[in-house]
Protein backbone atom coordinates (compact mmCIF):
# COMPACT_ATOMS: atom_id res chain seq x y z
CA UNK A 1 0.00 0.00 0.00
CA UNK A 2 1.44 3.09 -1.19
CA UNK A 3 0.35 6.83 0.74
CA UNK A 4 1.59 10.11 0.71
CA UNK A 5 3.87 11.36 3.34
CA UNK A 6 0.88 13.07 5.02
CA UNK A 7 -1.26 9.81 4.77
CA UNK A 8 1.47 8.05 6.11
CA UNK A 9 2.36 10.50 9.26
CA UNK A 10 -1.68 10.49 10.15
CA UNK A 11 -2.37 6.72 10.04
CA UNK A 12 0.87 6.73 12.65
CA UNK A 13 -0.64 9.01 14.47
CA UNK A 14 -4.10 7.58 14.68
CA UNK A 15 -2.57 4.05 15.70
CA UNK A 16 -0.73 5.43 18.51
CA UNK A 17 -3.84 6.77 20.00
CA UNK A 18 -5.83 3.79 19.13
CA UNK A 19 -3.46 1.75 20.86
CA UNK A 20 -2.52 3.80 23.67
CA UNK A 21 -6.69 4.10 24.62
CA UNK A 22 -6.91 -0.02 24.22
CA UNK A 23 -3.93 -0.07 27.37
CA UNK A 24 -5.16 2.06 29.24
CA UNK A 25 -9.27 1.35 29.53
CA UNK A 26 -8.33 -2.38 30.10
CA UNK A 27 -5.11 -2.59 31.82
CA UNK A 28 -3.56 -4.65 29.14
CA UNK A 29 -0.04 -5.31 30.47
CA UNK A 30 1.65 -8.72 29.80
CA UNK A 31 3.42 -8.87 32.89
CA UNK A 32 -0.33 -8.83 34.06
CA UNK A 33 -1.31 -11.21 31.51
CA UNK A 34 1.72 -13.71 32.85
CA UNK A 35 2.77 -12.93 36.39
CA UNK A 36 -1.32 -12.76 37.81
CA UNK A 37 -1.94 -16.15 35.95
CA UNK A 38 1.59 -17.54 37.65
CA UNK A 39 0.95 -16.47 41.16
CA UNK A 40 -2.73 -16.22 41.35
CA UNK A 41 -4.04 -18.13 38.13
CA UNK A 42 -6.19 -14.96 37.67
CA UNK A 43 -6.97 -15.07 33.65
CA UNK A 44 -8.36 -11.75 32.95
CA UNK A 45 -5.61 -9.72 30.83
CA UNK A 46 -4.26 -13.27 29.41
CA UNK A 47 -7.36 -13.97 27.87
CA UNK A 48 -7.35 -10.63 26.23
CA UNK A 49 -3.93 -11.43 24.93
CA UNK A 50 -4.70 -14.86 23.61
CA UNK A 51 -7.79 -13.53 21.57
CA UNK A 52 -5.79 -11.03 19.90
CA UNK A 53 -3.41 -13.44 19.09
CA UNK A 54 -6.12 -15.51 17.19
CA UNK A 55 -7.72 -12.68 15.30
CA UNK A 56 -4.38 -11.01 14.19
CA UNK A 57 -3.24 -14.35 13.16
CA UNK A 58 -6.29 -14.92 10.86
CA UNK A 59 -6.17 -11.25 9.68
CA UNK A 60 -2.25 -11.36 9.04
CA UNK A 61 -2.56 -14.82 7.09
CA UNK A 62 -5.39 -13.12 5.20
CA UNK A 63 -3.52 -10.13 4.19
CA UNK A 64 -0.36 -12.15 3.07
CA UNK A 65 -2.92 -14.18 1.18
CA UNK A 66 -3.95 -11.48 -1.03
CA UNK A 67 -0.70 -9.30 -0.82
CA UNK A 68 -2.01 -6.22 1.92
CA UNK A 69 1.42 -6.67 3.87
CA UNK A 70 4.72 -5.22 4.22
CA UNK A 71 6.64 -8.29 4.57
CA UNK A 72 7.03 -11.45 7.32
CA UNK A 73 9.71 -10.12 9.87
CA UNK A 74 12.22 -13.33 10.12
CA UNK A 75 15.01 -12.41 12.20
CA UNK A 76 17.74 -15.37 12.84
CA UNK A 77 17.04 -17.54 15.85
CA UNK A 78 18.41 -19.79 17.84
CA UNK A 79 19.64 -20.06 21.77
CA UNK A 80 19.72 -17.03 21.68
CA UNK A 81 16.32 -16.26 21.01
CA UNK A 82 15.67 -17.69 24.29
CA UNK A 83 18.24 -15.91 26.16
CA UNK A 84 17.21 -12.22 25.11
CA UNK A 85 13.29 -13.22 25.82
CA UNK A 86 14.20 -14.60 29.75
CA UNK A 87 16.24 -11.51 30.28
CA UNK A 88 13.17 -9.55 28.91
CA UNK A 89 10.96 -11.30 31.05
CA UNK A 90 12.97 -10.71 34.00
CA UNK A 91 13.49 -7.25 33.55
CA UNK A 92 9.41 -5.92 32.41
CA UNK A 93 8.20 -8.26 35.85
CA UNK A 94 11.23 -6.45 38.20
CA UNK A 95 9.96 -3.01 36.62
CA UNK A 96 6.21 -4.20 37.01
CA UNK A 97 5.54 -3.65 33.38
CA UNK A 98 6.00 -4.50 29.76
CA UNK A 99 6.67 -2.46 26.86
CA UNK A 100 3.73 -1.30 26.06
CA UNK A 101 2.11 -0.97 29.74
CA UNK A 102 5.35 0.88 30.57
CA UNK A 103 3.93 3.44 27.76
CA UNK A 104 0.68 3.76 28.85
CA UNK A 105 1.11 3.72 32.02
CA UNK A 106 3.58 6.97 31.44
CA UNK A 107 0.83 8.76 29.73
CA UNK A 108 -1.37 7.63 33.08
CA UNK A 109 0.33 9.78 35.25
CA UNK A 110 2.90 6.89 36.74
CA UNK A 111 6.41 8.41 37.46
CA UNK A 112 7.85 5.30 37.88
CA UNK A 113 7.24 4.11 34.74
CA UNK A 114 9.14 7.33 33.11
CA UNK A 115 11.99 6.03 35.33
CA UNK A 116 11.27 2.93 33.76
CA UNK A 117 11.45 4.20 30.34
CA UNK A 118 14.44 6.38 31.15
CA UNK A 119 16.27 3.23 32.01
CA UNK A 120 15.54 1.07 29.24
CA UNK A 121 16.60 4.11 27.10
CA UNK A 122 19.72 3.93 28.83
CA UNK A 123 20.00 0.11 27.97
CA UNK A 124 19.43 0.75 24.28
CA UNK A 125 21.98 3.24 24.50
CA UNK A 126 24.61 0.63 26.32
CA UNK A 127 23.49 -1.91 23.53
CA UNK A 128 24.21 0.33 20.87
CA UNK A 129 28.09 1.17 21.68
CA UNK A 130 28.25 -2.83 22.76
CA UNK A 131 26.90 -4.23 19.38
CA UNK A 132 30.35 -4.91 17.37
CA UNK A 133 31.12 -7.56 19.77
CA UNK A 134 27.06 -8.72 20.28
CA UNK A 135 27.10 -9.26 16.81
CA UNK A 136 30.28 -11.37 17.14
CA UNK A 137 29.79 -13.44 20.31
CA UNK A 138 26.14 -13.32 20.48
CA UNK A 139 24.70 -13.12 17.66
CA UNK A 140 26.50 -14.94 15.42
CA UNK A 141 27.41 -17.48 17.64
CA UNK A 142 23.61 -18.12 19.42
CA UNK A 143 21.67 -17.49 16.43
CA UNK A 144 22.85 -19.17 13.25
CA UNK A 145 19.74 -20.16 11.68
CA UNK A 146 18.42 -17.89 8.89
CA UNK A 147 14.95 -16.36 9.74
CA UNK A 148 11.67 -18.17 9.33
CA UNK A 149 8.11 -18.67 9.54
CA UNK A 150 5.73 -20.98 9.09
CA UNK A 151 3.50 -19.17 6.46
CA UNK A 152 7.11 -20.01 4.31
CA UNK A 153 8.15 -23.32 5.87
CA UNK A 154 4.72 -24.68 4.76
CA UNK A 155 3.31 -25.90 1.75
CA UNK A 156 0.03 -24.23 2.39
CA UNK A 157 -1.07 -20.42 1.40
CA UNK A 158 -0.45 -18.22 4.37
CA UNK A 159 -4.86 -18.28 5.06
CA UNK A 160 -4.95 -21.99 5.21
CA UNK A 161 -1.51 -21.95 7.80
CA UNK A 162 -2.91 -19.30 9.77
CA UNK A 163 -6.02 -21.01 10.10
CA UNK A 164 -4.25 -24.37 11.19
CA UNK A 165 -2.34 -22.18 13.65
CA UNK A 166 -5.22 -20.97 14.90
CA UNK A 167 -6.61 -24.36 15.56
CA UNK A 168 -3.56 -26.06 17.00
CA UNK A 169 -3.74 -22.98 19.40
CA UNK A 170 -7.75 -23.41 20.45
CA UNK A 171 -6.95 -26.83 21.12
CA UNK A 172 -3.90 -26.65 22.79
CA UNK A 173 -5.94 -23.70 25.01
CA UNK A 174 -8.69 -26.19 25.66
CA UNK A 175 -6.11 -28.84 26.83
CA UNK A 176 -4.35 -26.74 29.56
CA UNK A 177 -8.25 -25.34 30.64
CA UNK A 178 -10.08 -28.57 30.54
CA UNK A 179 -7.16 -31.07 32.21
CA UNK A 180 -7.33 -28.20 34.90
CA UNK A 181 -11.47 -28.92 35.34
CA UNK A 182 -11.42 -32.22 35.28
CA UNK A 183 -11.22 -34.80 38.54
CA UNK A 184 -7.78 -36.49 39.45
CA UNK A 185 -9.82 -39.26 40.61
CA UNK A 186 -12.47 -40.70 38.11
CA UNK A 187 -15.27 -40.72 41.43
CA UNK A 188 -14.58 -37.02 42.12
CA UNK A 189 -15.66 -35.70 44.79
CA UNK A 190 -16.27 -32.25 46.47
CA UNK A 191 -17.40 -29.30 43.95
CA UNK A 192 -17.05 -32.19 40.99
CA UNK A 193 -20.00 -32.25 38.44
CA UNK A 194 -21.28 -35.17 37.17
CA UNK A 195 -20.71 -34.87 33.90
CA UNK A 196 -16.69 -33.79 34.76
CA UNK A 197 -16.54 -37.39 36.04
CA UNK A 198 -18.06 -38.50 32.56
CA UNK A 199 -15.43 -37.02 30.92
CA UNK A 200 -12.98 -38.30 33.52
CA UNK A 201 -14.04 -42.31 33.56
CA UNK A 202 -15.26 -42.40 30.23
CA UNK A 203 -13.10 -45.07 27.81
CA UNK A 204 -11.46 -42.15 25.79
CA UNK A 205 -7.96 -41.00 26.51
CA UNK A 206 -7.90 -38.21 29.90
CA UNK A 207 -6.13 -35.79 26.92
CA UNK A 208 -9.51 -36.27 24.53
CA UNK A 209 -11.74 -35.81 27.95
CA UNK A 210 -9.49 -32.45 28.82
CA UNK A 211 -9.82 -30.83 25.37
CA UNK A 212 -13.64 -31.59 25.20
CA UNK A 213 -14.25 -29.93 28.54
CA UNK A 214 -11.84 -27.07 27.98
CA UNK A 215 -13.63 -25.98 24.13
CA UNK A 216 -17.19 -26.27 26.16
CA UNK A 217 -15.60 -23.78 28.73
CA UNK A 218 -14.49 -21.75 25.77
CA UNK A 219 -17.68 -22.14 24.49
CA UNK A 220 -19.51 -20.77 27.20
CA UNK A 221 -17.08 -18.56 28.19
CA UNK A 222 -17.60 -16.47 24.82
CA UNK A 223 -21.23 -16.85 24.65
CA UNK A 224 -21.37 -15.02 28.40
CA UNK A 225 -18.83 -11.87 26.75
CA UNK A 226 -21.36 -11.48 24.41
CA UNK A 227 -24.57 -11.68 25.98
CA UNK A 228 -22.49 -9.61 28.91
CA UNK A 229 -22.04 -6.77 25.77
CA UNK A 230 -25.60 -7.29 24.49
CA UNK A 231 -27.17 -7.01 27.79
CA UNK A 232 -25.04 -4.01 29.06
CA UNK A 233 -27.89 -1.30 29.70
CA UNK A 234 -25.29 1.27 30.99
CA UNK A 235 -25.28 4.41 29.27
CA UNK A 236 -22.48 4.45 26.47
CA UNK A 237 -20.89 7.67 28.18
CA UNK A 238 -20.68 5.51 31.06
CA UNK A 239 -19.51 2.54 29.15
CA UNK A 240 -16.80 4.15 27.38
CA UNK A 241 -15.33 5.79 30.68
CA UNK A 242 -15.36 2.46 33.35
CA UNK A 243 -12.92 0.06 32.33
CA UNK A 244 -13.23 -2.40 29.27
CA UNK A 245 -13.01 -5.93 28.87
CA UNK A 246 -9.02 -7.23 28.24
CA UNK A 247 -11.14 -9.49 25.30
CA UNK A 248 -12.25 -6.35 23.89
CA UNK A 249 -9.78 -4.66 24.20
CA UNK A 250 -7.43 -7.43 23.00
CA UNK A 251 -9.44 -8.18 19.49
CA UNK A 252 -9.64 -4.44 19.27
CA UNK A 253 -6.17 -3.98 19.07
CA UNK A 254 -5.72 -6.80 16.84
CA UNK A 255 -7.57 -4.95 14.31
CA UNK A 256 -5.39 -1.85 14.84
CA UNK A 257 -2.07 -3.98 14.34
CA UNK A 258 -3.54 -5.30 10.93
CA UNK A 259 -4.25 -1.47 9.58
CA UNK A 260 -0.21 -0.94 10.75
CA UNK A 261 0.70 -4.51 8.96
CA UNK A 262 -0.56 -3.26 5.72
CA UNK A 263 0.97 -0.07 5.90
CA UNK A 264 4.21 -0.19 7.70
CA UNK A 265 4.77 -3.91 8.96
CA UNK A 266 4.35 -5.54 12.15
CA UNK A 267 3.41 -3.89 15.14
CA UNK A 268 6.65 -3.01 17.85
CA UNK A 269 7.64 -0.68 20.47
CA UNK A 270 11.17 -1.35 21.59
CA UNK A 271 12.91 -1.13 17.99
CA UNK A 272 11.07 2.30 17.51
CA UNK A 273 12.14 3.31 21.12
CA UNK A 274 15.78 2.98 20.37
CA UNK A 275 15.52 4.63 17.19
CA UNK A 276 14.57 7.46 19.41
CA UNK A 277 17.20 6.69 22.27
CA UNK A 278 19.41 7.72 18.62
CA UNK A 279 17.73 10.58 17.48
CA UNK A 280 17.50 12.22 20.80
CA UNK A 281 21.49 11.67 21.45
CA UNK A 282 21.67 13.36 17.62
CA UNK A 283 19.94 16.17 18.42
CA UNK A 284 22.27 16.62 21.52
CA UNK A 285 25.08 16.66 19.10
CA UNK A 286 26.79 13.13 18.92
CA UNK A 287 27.48 11.82 15.57
CA UNK A 288 25.02 9.16 16.47
CA UNK A 289 25.27 7.79 12.93
CA UNK A 290 28.88 6.36 13.23
CA UNK A 291 27.37 4.15 15.25
CA UNK A 292 26.43 0.57 13.48
CA UNK A 293 23.73 -0.42 15.00
CA UNK A 294 21.99 2.83 14.73
CA UNK A 295 24.05 4.09 11.47
CA UNK A 296 23.66 0.47 9.97
CA UNK A 297 21.03 -1.62 11.05
CA UNK A 298 18.16 0.45 13.01
CA UNK A 299 18.34 3.21 10.51
CA UNK A 300 20.10 1.42 8.12
CA UNK A 301 20.89 4.26 5.16
CA UNK A 302 22.15 6.91 8.21
CA UNK A 303 19.84 9.13 7.85
CA UNK A 304 18.83 9.43 11.71
CA UNK A 305 15.71 11.26 11.26
CA UNK A 306 11.96 10.72 12.72
CA UNK A 307 10.14 8.08 11.49
CA UNK A 308 6.27 6.77 11.51
CA UNK A 309 6.55 4.14 13.81
CA UNK A 310 8.53 6.73 16.61
CA UNK A 311 5.41 8.74 15.46
CA UNK A 312 2.73 5.81 17.14
CA UNK A 313 5.43 5.48 20.10
CA UNK A 314 4.99 9.11 21.11
CA UNK A 315 0.99 8.98 19.71
CA UNK A 316 1.07 5.89 22.18
CA UNK A 317 1.11 7.49 25.44
CA UNK A 318 -0.62 10.22 24.26
CA UNK A 319 -3.41 7.99 23.52
CA UNK A 320 -3.25 6.75 27.16
CA UNK A 321 -3.02 10.34 28.76
CA UNK A 322 -6.24 11.07 26.80
CA UNK A 323 -8.21 7.91 27.50
CA UNK A 324 -7.05 8.05 31.44
CA UNK A 325 -7.74 11.95 31.69
CA UNK A 326 -11.53 11.34 30.12
CA UNK A 327 -11.83 8.60 32.92
CA UNK A 328 -11.25 10.60 35.49
CA UNK A 329 -8.20 7.98 35.77
CA UNK A 330 -4.96 10.72 35.09
CA UNK A 331 -3.35 11.78 37.92
CA UNK A 332 0.48 12.04 38.53
CA UNK A 333 1.97 8.88 41.10
CA UNK A 334 4.85 9.24 42.72
CA UNK A 335 7.11 5.89 43.18
CA UNK A 336 7.50 4.50 46.26
CA UNK A 337 11.09 4.74 47.12
CA UNK A 338 12.23 1.54 48.39
CA UNK A 339 11.23 0.37 44.16
CA UNK A 340 13.32 2.95 42.67
CA UNK A 341 15.87 -0.16 42.47
CA UNK A 342 13.95 -2.31 40.75
CA UNK A 343 12.24 0.22 37.92
CA UNK A 344 16.23 0.89 37.72
CA UNK A 345 17.34 -2.60 37.44
CA UNK A 346 14.08 -3.91 35.57
CA UNK A 347 14.27 -0.43 32.75
CA UNK A 348 18.06 -1.98 32.42
CA UNK A 349 17.17 -5.49 31.70
CA UNK A 350 14.03 -4.75 29.57
CA UNK A 351 16.61 -2.38 27.37
CA UNK A 352 19.08 -4.88 26.85
CA UNK A 353 16.81 -7.64 26.53
CA UNK A 354 14.91 -6.38 23.62
CA UNK A 355 17.73 -5.91 21.67
CA UNK A 356 18.96 -9.68 22.32
CA UNK A 357 15.71 -10.61 21.43
CA UNK A 358 15.49 -8.22 19.09
CA UNK A 359 11.91 -7.33 19.95
CA UNK A 360 10.23 -6.78 22.97
CA UNK A 361 6.99 -8.47 24.54
CA UNK A 362 4.70 -6.59 21.52
CA UNK A 363 7.03 -8.18 18.80
CA UNK A 364 7.66 -11.42 19.42
CA UNK A 365 4.36 -12.39 21.58
CA UNK A 366 2.02 -10.71 20.14
CA UNK A 367 3.04 -9.86 16.42
CA UNK A 368 5.55 -12.47 15.97
CA UNK A 369 3.26 -14.92 17.18
CA UNK A 370 1.02 -14.35 14.77
CA UNK A 371 4.02 -14.16 11.86
CA UNK A 372 4.42 -17.78 13.08
CA UNK A 373 8.28 -16.51 13.29
CA UNK A 374 10.56 -19.15 14.88
CA UNK A 375 12.48 -16.61 16.18
CA UNK A 376 9.52 -15.36 18.18
CA UNK A 377 8.31 -18.72 19.07
CA UNK A 378 11.88 -19.41 21.57
CA UNK A 379 12.09 -15.64 22.44
CA UNK A 380 8.68 -15.61 23.90
CA UNK A 381 8.93 -18.68 25.86
CA UNK A 382 12.23 -17.20 26.93
CA UNK A 383 9.76 -14.38 27.48
CA UNK A 384 7.46 -16.39 29.98
CA UNK A 385 9.89 -18.39 31.60
CA UNK A 386 11.70 -14.98 32.95
CA UNK A 387 7.99 -13.68 34.20
CA UNK A 388 7.52 -16.91 36.15
CA UNK A 389 11.59 -17.23 37.61
CA UNK A 390 10.98 -13.33 38.81
CA UNK A 391 7.71 -13.59 39.84
CA UNK A 392 8.41 -16.95 42.10
CA UNK A 393 11.45 -14.47 43.40
CA UNK A 394 9.34 -11.85 44.26
CA UNK A 395 6.43 -13.71 45.72
CA UNK A 396 8.83 -16.16 47.32
CA UNK A 397 7.40 -15.16 50.77
CA UNK A 398 3.84 -15.80 49.83
CA UNK A 399 4.24 -18.13 47.12
CA UNK A 400 2.82 -18.90 43.35
CA UNK A 401 -0.72 -20.36 42.60
CA UNK A 402 1.63 -22.59 39.79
Amino acid sequence: MILSPTAYIGISIAVGLAFGILLQKARFCFVSAFRDFVAFKDTRVLKGLLAGIAVMTIFWSLQATFGYFRGFWTPAWGLGSLIGGFVFGLGMTLAGGCASGTLYRAGQGYLQFWLVLLFMFVGYILFAFAFPVAETYYFQTLNPFDGQTLYLALPFSPAVTGALAVAAGTLAYAFMKGRSQLPDDPSGGAGVTADARAQASIGASRSVAAVSTGLRGIAEGTVEYVRGIREDDRPLKVRLRDSWDARTAGVAMALVASLWFSVHGHWAITGSEARWAGYLLSRAGFDVASVDYWGSVLFRDGNISLTIDMLMIVSLIIGSFMAAYASGDFRIRKPKLNRVPNYAAGGLLMGVGSRLAAGCNIANLFSGVALLSVHSFLAGAGIILGVYVMTHYMYREVGCAI
